[in-house]
C-alpha cells in the first residue's frame, strides 16, 4: 500500500469481512470513508457528533485511537447498546495510526 493510504477492515453482519482503502494526507473522517465506500452508515447530523448513527465497535486497533471527547462521549452515552469498544466513526479522523483498523457498524435494534 502507497505511504498515504491504510486498510480498514469491516465486519459485516453475517462475518464476512471486507477491506477498505483509506486515504491519510486528506482530512476525511472514517465516516466519510464508510459513505464513500457506500456501506449503510446514516450520519443523520453530517458529522458533527450529535446523532451517534455512525457507530461503530472497534474490533482491533481500539488501542491506536485517539482518547473519545467529551461531546463524543455524551452522544455515545446516549446509545442504550453501548459497547466499551463503541466509537463515533464521524469523530475519527483517518490517519497512519488506523492501519489495519477492524470495525463493524453498530446496530441498534
Amino acid at each position: 500500500m502507497e505511504d498515504n493510504f491504510i486498510k480498514v477492515y469491516v465486519e459485516q453482519e453475517d462475518g464476512t469481512v471486507n477491506e477498505m482503502d483509506c486515504p491519510t494526507d486528506m482530512g476525511f473522517s472514517l465516516m466519510e470513508m464508510l459513505k464513500a465506500h457506500e456501506y449503510p452508515v446514516l450520519a443523520t447530523c453530517g458529522g458533527m457528533a450529535l446523532c451517534a448513527t455512525c457507530c461503530v465497535d472497534v474490533l482491533e486497533g481500539l488501542d491506536e485511537l485517539p482518547e473519545i471527547g467529551d461531546e463524543e462521549y455524551a452522544m455515545l452515552d446516549t446509545l442504550p447498546d453501548l459497547l466499551p469498544n463503541s466509537r463515533l466513526a464521524c469523530q475519527l479522523k483517518v490517519d497512519a495510526a488506523m492501519d489495519q483498523l477492524k470495525i463493524k457498524l453498530h446496530h441498534t435494534d
